[in-house]
C-alpha cells in the first residue's frame, strides 16, 4: 500500500479541524521553527482511504482467532468504550480543582478497592502506564523499603529461568543484582536451587504464577515463606492473572506487592504501543512508598495522601484514566461470580486446545495447564526443517494470528497457546483442525511452508536483514 506522503501533493488541504476557540498565542521567535515541517499534503477522502488502507492490512482479535500466550488478547467490550466515552469523563482536565473531579476521583477508589479484593492486597496505586512499569515502581518501593530500615546490603532479586523477560530488565533498572534460578523437570522452581542462593543479600523474589509454561506453581507458599524467613519480600507478577481471578488472590500466597496488566486481565485496549496500565497493589508494609498522590478519602472528600517515604511520582498526573473506567466497567459488568466464570473458561478453553493437539504437536509439559501451554516443534523441525517461525508463518495464509513464538527459552521451538475464555469451541474446533492441517503438511510437503506465507499483501521477508538493516525513516525525493 501507498505511504501517506506518496499520497501527498503539494497545494492539497483539507478543513478537518475545527476554527480556533481560545485565545491565539505567538510561540516566541527563538523557539520558531527556522523550515516548515514536512507534512502530507492531502485532502480528506485521501486521508479516509489511507486509514482505511491501513485498518485492513492490520489483523486483531476483533478479525480472527488471536491466542498470544501471556498476553491475554481477548475481546474488548463495546460498553467499556461507551462509558469511557461519557462526557463527564472525556472533558476534564487534570489540573482542575479537586473538588470539581470528584467524581473521576471515584473510579480510582472503587477500583482500587474491587482490585485489592481480587488480588488480596491493602492499597493500589493506578500510576504506571504498564506492566514493565508497573515492575519497576514495584522494585522502587521494595528498594526503598530495605533502605529505610539500614538494610542496604540486601541487593539480589531472585528470578525463575521462565519469568518474563522484562523481570529481570526491570531489577537491572532499578541497581538490583538478578540471580536465576533454574526450573525443574516439571517446569516449576526447583526448591532446592531456589534454597541454595537465598541470603541475607537477598531484597525480594519475582515470580509469575501461573508461569509462563501455564503452569500453577504447587511450592508457592513455601517459596514466598522461604524469602520471608531470609528478610525478603515477594513481587507477583500478575500479567498471568487472567486464569486465578476470582479464584485464588497474590496475597493469600505470601505476596507483598503486585503488578495487574489492567489491558490483558481486565480487557482495556492492548497493542499498539498502548495505552497500556499496570496498577500495583501492596500489602500494609509498602504503603508509605506508594508513589505520591494517592487519593484517600477524608472529611467525606477524595484527597491526595502524600507521604515522606514515597518513592515520589512514576508518572505525570494519575495513569491513564480512562483505561481504568473501562476496567471499572469491565469488573462491574461481570462482579464476583462473572470474574470466576472468565478465570474458569479461560483454563477450560486452554486445556480443551491442549488435549486435543497433544496426539500430534509434542507438549513438554502435558499435565493440566491454567490459561495457556506450550508446544514444542523440536522434533517436527529434526524431521522437516519446519520450524516455529515456518509454522507461524504459514498459519497467516489462513487469517489466524500465530501464537508467541521462541518462548519461553527453556522450550526449543517453542509456540505458546493462551486461547482465552472469549473464544467459542467452534473457533477452538477450527483452529485445532488447522493446526493438524498443518502438521500433516508439513511431513508431507515442508517446501509449503518452508516459504510462507503465499497469500498475504507481504510475503517472506528477510529476517535478518530487516534487523540489521531496518528503514526507520521515510525518504523525500530531494534529499
Amino acid at each position: 500500500m501507498k505511504l501517506i506522503f506518496e499520497r501527498s501533493f503539494e497545494g492539497r488541504f483539507n478543513d478537518i479541524l475545527p476554527k480556533l476557540d481560545v485565545p491565539a498565542a505567538t510561540v516566541p521567535e527563538e523557539h520558531q521553527r527556522v523550515i516548515s515541517p514536512r507534512l502530507p499534503e492531502v485532502s480528506q477522502p485521501e486521508i479516509s482511504r489511507h486509514y482505511t488502507a491501513l485498518a485492513k492490512e492490520t489483523h486483531g482479535v476483533n478479525d480472527g482467532f488471536y491466542p498470544l500466550g501471556s498476553c491475554t488478547m481477548k475481546y474488548n467490550p463495546k460498553l467499556n468504550d461507551e462509558m469511557a466515552g461519557l462526557k463527564g469523563f472525556t472533558d476534564i482536565h487534570p489540573l482542575q480543582p479537586l473538588e470539581t473531579v470528584q467524581g473521576a476521583l471515584s473510579v480510582f477508589t472503587e477500583l482500587e478497592k474491587t482490585l485489592c479484593e481480587v488480588t488480596g492486597m491493602d492499597h493500589m496505586t493506578f500510576q504506571p502506564a504498564a506492566g514493565a512499569h508497573g515492575e519497576l515502581t514495584a522494585l522502587l518501593m521494595i528498594k526503598a523499603y530495605h533502605v529505610s530500615r539500614g538494610d542496604t546490603k540486601r541487593t539480589k532479586i531472585i528470578i525463575p529461568d521462565s519469568a518474563h523477560g522484562t523481570n529481570p530488565a526491570s531489577a537491572s533498572m532499578v541497581g538490583f543484582e538478578t540471580v536465576n534460578v533454574p526450573s525443574n523437570e516439571k517446569g516449576c522452581v526447583d526448591l532446592e536451587a531456589l534454597k541454595a542462593v537465598i541470603g541475607d543479600d537477598t531484597a525480594g523474589l519475582m515470580l509469575t504464577n501461573p508461569n509462563t509454561l501455564g503452569i500453577f506453581e504447587p511450592n508457592i507458599l513455601e517459596i514466598t515463606s522461604l524469602i520471608h524467613k531470609a528478610g525478603g519480600l515477594n513481587y507477583y507478577d500478575g500479567a498471568n492473572l487472567n486464569p486465578i481471578m476470582g479464584v485464588v488472590r497474590p496475597g493469600d500466597m505470601g505476596f507483598d506487592v503486585v503488578h495487574l496488566n489492567i489491558h490483558k486481565t481486565f480487557s482495556t485496549p492492548h497493542g499498539g504501543g498502548g495505552p497500556g496500565s499496570g496498577p500495583i497493589g501492596c500489602k500494609e508494609v509498602l504503603f508509605n512508598f506508594l508513589p505520591t498522590d494517592y487519593p484517600v478519602v477524608a472529611d467525606e472528600m477524595r484527597v491526595w495522601h502524600q507521604s515522606q517515604k514515597s518513592i515520589g511520582r512514576v508518572k505525570a498526573f494519575y495513569g491513564h484514566f480512562l483505561v481504568m473506567v473501562r476496567a471499572l466497567t469491565y469488573v462491574k459488568t461481570l462482579g464476583s461470580d462473572g470474574m470466576k466464570e472468565a478465570a474458569m473458561t479461560a483454563v477450560l478453553n486452554a486445556n480443551y486446545l491442549r488435549a486435543s493437539l497433544k496426539d500430534t504437536f509434542e507438549i513438554p509439559y502435558d499435565g493440566l495447564c491454567m490459561h495457556e501451554f506450550v508446544i514444542s516443534l523440536k522434533d517436527l523441525k529434526k524431521e522437516t526443517a519446519v520450524s516455529a517461525l515456518d509454522f507461524a508463518k504459514s498459519l497467516l495464509d489462513y487469517d489466524v494470528h500465530p501464537p508467541t513464538m521462541y518462548f519461553p527459552m527453556t522450550v526449543p521451538e517453542a509456540l505458546m497457546l493462551e486461547p482465552t475464555e472469549t473464544e467459542t469451541k467452534e473457533t477452538l474446533d477450527e483452529v485445532i483442525t488447522l493446526y493438524r492441517d498443518l502438521h500433516e503438511r508439513a511431513l508431507k510437503e515442508p517446501d509449503e511452508l518452508l516459504s510462507a506465507p503465499h497469500h498475504t499483501t507481504i510475503k517472506r521477508v528477510d529476517e535478518v536483514k530487516a534487523a540489521r538493516h531496518p528503514i526507520l525513516r521515510y525518504a523525500f525525493k530531494n534529499e
